[in-house]
């Protein structure tokens, strides 16, 4: 009798562990208030909308170290001059799986995720990709 092997698949979907709700801005706010927003919410990525709430684009950590070094802090240059444009996003139903693979395959650490007509609702960042890995060991093994 031949042997019988399932695949076994991690059902975890991009929204079990995304952050949410998505902290936007809009398009002409000073680089200097997207960073102050992100220092008091705590967070390393805030995205970027039009007027009508869809996604443009998304301002990271790295986005702010660049402008740092090239002189482009306490300008009051807006957000779209320096944000990453047309960002890789994902679904909230995607696997998690997916969007490991997207951030491997583009060398990033937030995708945005977005709904059906590409409205921010939240963002999946390696921090919380870790948080879910840590919390099924934790279930595996039975610690807490």
């Amino acid at each position: 009798m031949p042997l019988l092997r399932r695949k076994r698949e991690l059902p975890l979907r991009v929204e079990d562990v995304m952050t949410s709700p998505a902290i936007t801005v809009k398009m002409d706010i000073p680089v200097e208030e997207a960073a102050k927003i992100m220092d008091e919410k705590r967070i390393s990525s805030i995205l970027v909308v039009d007027n009508n709430g869809k996604l443009v684009g998304i301002f990271t950590d790295r986005d702010l170290r660049f402008a740092a070094a090239n002189g482009k802090v306490g300008k009051g240059i807006p957000i779209h001059m320096l944000m990453t444009e047309n960002p890789i996003t994902i679904s909230p139903g995607d696997p998690i799986t997916e969007a490991l693979r997207k951030m491997r395959d583009a060398d990033v650490k937030h995708l945005p995720v977005v709904d059906k007509d590409n409205k921010p609702v939240g963002v999946i960042a390696t921090r919380d990709v870790l948080d879910a890995v840590m919390m099924l060991m934790h279930l595996m093994t039975g610690q807490v």
